[in-house]
């Protein structure tokens, strides 16, 4: 299959306060190679791009960095240098690159104008954003269903575009359940726990009564949300607790957010997604390179779910949310 479109696909600046907040998701002797390849954009990325049957890839800035910048206006000024750099990369080769923007939620005005200046500017996609964003001070966590980010939302459904919730670590004021237990951070559990929460924040929230066109994706077939969402709402029908909003979580689920295959090479995984969401909810992506782009596209092509699917998830549904041109 040479026809796939990824969209979970990362790159970094080479800064070393930047590119180096990804090393600790790398064993010490994989890291000067996974560095590398944070750093390209147009040689290993396009070669193992073609080894893998890759057309065309949406990349974005690694994780956690603007995120993490709690001062204000750094998080404003990394934000719009990063995206223009990307924008400078992808224009080298526009036939097999776009774009998700970084955006500094620090800031929620200059957020929305980033996010505006990317899209209709650079032509981007739409924002990535790395979870909560530390405001302030490294221990004031924020998230993104808080009011403050409302008006962001509102943008978003405005200029139709999609926004990729990503994950990052818990804030380490808040990791005691890990305390001593280091192997459960990252990739391993924390990243779709966190992730997952936050998703359930957002549609407890209201805001998709709000800004009922909004769609976001999560990546890792839905930081575990598909396998145990009617179990959420099943405990929230019998104890709401406060909670009041117009539907069900899964009718959120199913209405407002899209799942991507990034770094989580599952058959029977894949198959309970497509069971709860639907084949037209999901989207290949590989998280490259966190993960190995080549083990993705082996994996995905051995799938078998019938042709008419497996084009949904490896093109079409990217096609049609992020509304590409593939003449």
């Amino acid at each position: 299959m040479r026809d796939k479109i990824a969209i979970e696909e990362h790159f970094a600046t080479d800064d070393p306060d930047t590119v180096c907040q990804s090393e600790e998701y790398f064993a010490t002797n994989k890291w000067p190679e996974a560095r590398r390849q944070l750093l390209d954009l147009n040689d290993i990325r396009l070669k193992k791009m073609d080894a893998s049957g890759i057309e065309r890839s949406i990349i974005s800035l690694n994780a956690p960095v603007i995120q993490s910048f709690y001062d204000r206006d750094q998080a404003v000024d990394w934000a719009r240098r990063t995206n223009d750099l990307l924008a400078e990369q992808i224009s080298k080769h526009p036939d097999r690159f776009s774009g998700f923007a970084a955006v500094p939620m620090q800031d929620p005005d200059a957020a929305c104008a980033e996010l505006e200046r990317c899209v209709n500017d650079l032509g981007f996609l739409g924002p990535l954003i790395n979870g909560f964003s530390q405001v302030g001070d490294k221990d004031s966590v924020h998230y993104l269903d808080e009011k403050q980010y409302w008006p962001f939302w509102e943008t978003a459904q405005r200029l139709d575009v999609p926004v990729y919730l990503h994950p990052r670590d818990p804030a380490e004021g808040q990791r005691q359940i890990y305390e001593g237990h280091p192997w459960l951070l990252g990739a391993c559990w924390a990243f779709s726990h966190e992730t997952g929460t936050h998703a359930l924040r957002l549609m407890g929230s209201g805001l998709f009564d709000a800004y009922p066109r909004v769609q976001v994706i999560l990546g890792h077939l839905g930081e575990l949300l598909p396998y145990n969402i009617w179990r959420t709402d099943h405990w929230l029908q019998k104890l709401p607790r406060g909670l009041s909003v117009r539907h069900t979580f899964a009718h959120y689920l199913h209405e407002n957010f899209y799942v991507t295959t990034s770094g989580n090479f599952r058959t029977p995984t894949l198959a309970d997604a497509i069971v709860e969401m639907g084949v037209d909810r999901i989207i290949f992506a590989t998280d490259y390179p966190m993960e190995d782009m080549e083990e993705a596209g082996r994996w995905f092509d051995q799938v078998e779910f019938g042709e008419a699917n497996l084009r949904k998830i490896r093109r079409d549904n990217a096609v049609r949310l992020f509304k590409l041109d593939t003449t």
